[in-house]
């Protein structure tokens, strides 16, 4: 099974080649932005600070990864022909993308509005991590079995990122969360 197939278990058609193209060249542009302005913030350490508290370094970090994930879909796009001159391939229908639109904005809200401060930060990441993944990965015409399996992968996810990024805040940025 590749990537696309599982990305779009629906029945949609991946985006273009372009598309995917154009998508990681906007992000690769506003991830060096980001990383350049966090190299420019200040680093205490002529104030004796420590310099792994700069507050520069989780943004530094958020666009390094985010260049690194920007620059892994415009190979992707590039293996897949997108500077070939070629027709488009349909895109999934305007309704379709706003009914995603719509759900993940629905669990980024009750992410931020319900869970974070209420609940353990943990576990507050993990239930939105597993939401997410269990929402996009959800596939009405898979069989009982295999959208259980899909489910506890999404819940194996959660866990793991949700515990992974409270142990990465509160370990080695030392940030207090919620």
């Amino acid at each position: 099974m590749t990537v696309e197939t599982d990305s779009f278990a629906s029945g949609s058609p991946p985006p273009s080649p372009r598309a995917d193209l154009v998508t990681a060249a906007v992000f690769v542009a506003i991830s060096l932005t980001v990383l350049a302005l966090a190299l420019q913030m200040p680093t205490f350490t002529d104030r004796g600070g420590d310099p792994y508290t700069a507050p520069g370094i989780v943004p530094g970090f958020y666009g390094l990864v985010l260049a690194g994930i920007s620059s892994i879909l415009a190979v992707r796009a590039l293996r897949r022909g997108a500077l070939k001159r070629q027709a488009e391939t349909a895109a999934p229908s305007g309704l379709y993308s706003n009914a995603r639109l719509a759900i993940a904005a629905g669990l980024g809200l009750v992410y931020t509005v319900g869970l974070v401060g209420r609940v353990p930060f943990w576990l507050a990441s993990a239930l939105f991590i597993a939401a997410f993944v269990g929402a996009f990965e959800w596939d009405p015409g898979a069989t009982p079995k295999a959208r259980l399996r899909r489910l506890a992968v999404a819940a194996v996810i959660g866990l793991v990122a949700g515990g992974a990024a409270h142990a990465v805040f509160q370990e080695i940025f030392l940030v207090r969360l919620p």
